[in-house]
């Protein structure tokens, strides 16, 4: 996958309207289409004391996940990276989508450090993402960070 070109297309998308909501939207459906073996892709954005569901592309999905709940909770809550390859083995995994086995989110935030947001990318197919796909994910989203426009 060439994601410097995704994350080029990406900032073209920005330089029309940083806004999250069209930039999250167009966001999901670049990586939704142009990543192979994605069931899922989409934000989750902090609201409270929960994430809510955002912009994504794919089936329905869960509109509330707790902080100590599923891979999206464990990357707001340690502000880090999660990329599971089974995600059945994951403690406290939230079947949104029973079809998905593998998953990778990654915390989105704003200039002062503060966790806005996931990235949410599911897959169908178990061990889906490489620490090559991270890399690039995470250039992808520090793009996205740059570009975003949280309160309007």
């Amino acid at each position: 996958m060439d994601y410097a070109l995704l994350t080029e297309q990406l900032e073209a998308l920005a330089r029309e309207e940083g806004w999250y909501v069209p930039l999250l939207s167009n966001a999901a459906a670049l990586l939704y289409h142009a990543l192979p073996d994605l069931n899922w892709a989409g934000f989750y954005l902090v609201r409270g004391e929960e994430l809510i569901l955002g912009p994504f592309q794919g089936k329905v999905a869960c509109i509330r996940i707790r902080r100590d709940r599923g891979v999206c909770g464990a990357a707001w809550r340690e502000n880090a990276v999660q990329r599971v390859d089974d995600v059945h083995a994951f403690p406290g995994h939230i079947a949104c989508d029973g079809a998905s086995n593998a998953e990778i989110v990654i915390p989105l935030r704003d200039a002062e450090g503060r966790v806005r947001a996931v990235m949410d990318l599911d897959s169908p197919v178990l061990s889906r993402f490489t620490p090559q796909d991270q890399q690039g994910l995470e250039r992808f989203a520090r793009a996205l960070e740059r570009a975003v426009a949280w309160d309007g």
